[in-house]
């Protein structure tokens, strides 16, 4: 483990995340609300703060080893977010506190989109325009666009990559080079995000909330320029929209890779995690749409399934757009739409939750038990697209389970001992753990009820679940810290 290559890399990234200050501080400047100082302020501080470390060690050349790798990954997630919050914190019109304006940074770097501010309606652009931002740089990771620029600095990005990419299958490359897959994936998500900004723009959005709208649905992030998020518009078009993109956003960018470099959908048909989740969104949406036109909560059919397939489809693929307030439905359907988010989307997708593979191989590994009760002397392999899988990654399947079902335990007893209701601490921090953002109770409308002490333990938790739990275990473990 090299030191000065770390600090070199966290000075590096410290540079990036000073340039993502100037486009809302051009914003402010173009729509003229004010909250422009705020972000020329947070320029400057992280400019000097990471170009010391840079210019310091820029001779410095070494391998980064893949126990480095999860070091970087790790404190860069940590150090980028509170460096996220620093225009938060300057601006006089929300006067966050340090803890607030952490926990919002935090919350859009992740693409968890839970929110503690009430009056977003009337926040200046500029910082409308930040949130929006930092959702999008964050739902690819802002640590995959480094990569792009480490083999420039002679430091491999493999390690790197592989630590900071979600589902348990890390091995596979779209191209023969880490640069070239992290370039691909870049534009594979910059050109979903066009599109869908045109998408919003001819449905009835003006420019401006058609490329927020775009960069929190494509991120899967679930912020908005509105209270009211996507109910603002009261537009089924492009609810519609907002579904489709969410959908798309969920599958793995690399069958979008492949399927565009082969110009067929081919690629999608024959992959079973794809289908499986496009069977779980119909599913989910149907049985969502059903119960409310069974319960009366909305007037027509045809309500009940717009309603229904939206929020269903928001919170399966963990985005957390809201038409409706679903915490306050009737019976089980807040509860259920809460473990929807549990699975989450594809691998290698911009989803939070577990990942439809990791479920689709839990289910699989059980069923073979089932089978192996029945014929103890039967050989049952798992497969996955016709290829059996590797038992290494069955163990990190299983491992990844009980290593989230241990954490939500944990999250959920801190929140409750500092005074949290048990439906808030576990809601909220299933949430977080899934980085799906709106949760019940107190936590249904936004986080701003939540206490200081519990926003924190809820900033950790979100941190975990986009790091996919192992990157942030690996660095408790002493023996990660033996040489």
């Amino acid at each position: 483990m090299n030191p000065r290559v770390i600090a070199k890399i966290i000075g590096l990234l410290l540079l990036v995340s000073s340039s993502m200050m100037l486009p809302p501080a051009l914003v402010g400047f173009i729509y003229k609300d004010g909250d422009i100082l705020p972000f020329l302020e947070g320029f400057a501080t992280l400019a000097l703060v990471g170009a010391i470390p840079f210019f310091m060690y820029r001779k410095v050349e070494a391998e980064l080893k893949i126990r480095s790798g999860f070091l970087v990954v790790g404190a860069s997630w940590l150090i980028v977010g509170l460096a996220g919050a620093l225009p938060l914190y300057f601006s006089d019109h929300m006067n966050l506190s340090i803890t607030d304006a952490v926990f919002e940074s935090i919350s859009g770097l992740t693409t968890t989109g839970a929110t503690i501010l009430t009056n977003i309606d009337e926040l200046p652009h500029s910082i409308k325009y930040y949130r929006q931002q930092i959702q999008w740089f964050g739902g690819m990771g802002i640590i995959v666009l480094a990569v792009a620029v480490l083999p420039m600095l002679r430091i491999g990005g493999m390690q790197i990559f592989k630590a900071e990419t979600p589902g348990p299958m890390k091995d596979q490359k779209l191209t023969p080079r880490i640069t070239e897959t992290a370039k691909a994936l870049w534009y594979i998500y910059l050109g979903i995000t066009v599109m869908c900004t045109l998408s919003y723009y001819m449905a009835g959005m003006n420019m401006f909330d058609a490329i927020c709208h775009a960069f929190s649905t494509i991120a899967i992030g679930g912020f908005s320029t509105y209270d009211d998020s996507i109910a603002h518009f009261n537009n089924s078009l492009i609810e519609l929209i907002a579904v489709i993109f969410m959908a798309i956003a969920g599958i793995n960018f690399a069958s979008h890779f492949l399927a565009w470099k082969s110009a067929s959908i081919r690629t999608y048909l024959n992959d079973s995690e794809v289908k499986v989740f496009i069977g779980f969104l119909a599913v989910a949406s149907g049985f969502v749409s059903a119960q409310l036109y069974l319960t009366n909560t909305t007037d027509t059919l045809y309500e009940s399934i717009r309603q229904g397939t939206f929020q269903a489809v928001s919170i399966a693929t963990t985005t957390g757009f809201t038409t409706e307030p679903f915490y306050l439905w009737p019976g089980s359907l807040p509860l259920f739409l809460m473990l929807l988010c549990v699975v989450g989307g594809c691998a290698g997708s911009t989803s939070g939750g577990m990942k439809v593979i990791r479920v689709v191989l839990l289910f699989k590994m059980s069923m073979r038990e089932l089978y192996r009760l029945i014929h103890p002397h039967g050989k049952y392999l798992v497969k996955i697209n016709g290829k059996t899988v590797n038992y290494r990654v069955l163990d990190s399947v299983s491992a990844f389970f009980v290593q989230f079902a241990f954490l939500l335990c944990i999250f959920t007893l801190l929140l409750t001992g500092f005074g949290e209701s048990l439906i808030t601490a576990f809601s909220a921090s299933l949430a977080s753990l899934t980085n799906m953002g709106p949760a019940l109770d107190e936590a249904g409308a936004h986080y701003a009820n939540i206490s200081d002490a519990g926003k924190s333990v809820l900033t950790i938790a979100m941190i975990f679940g986009r790091l996919e739990l192992f990157t942030l275990f690996i660095l408790l473990i002493p023996a990660y810290w033996e040489y």
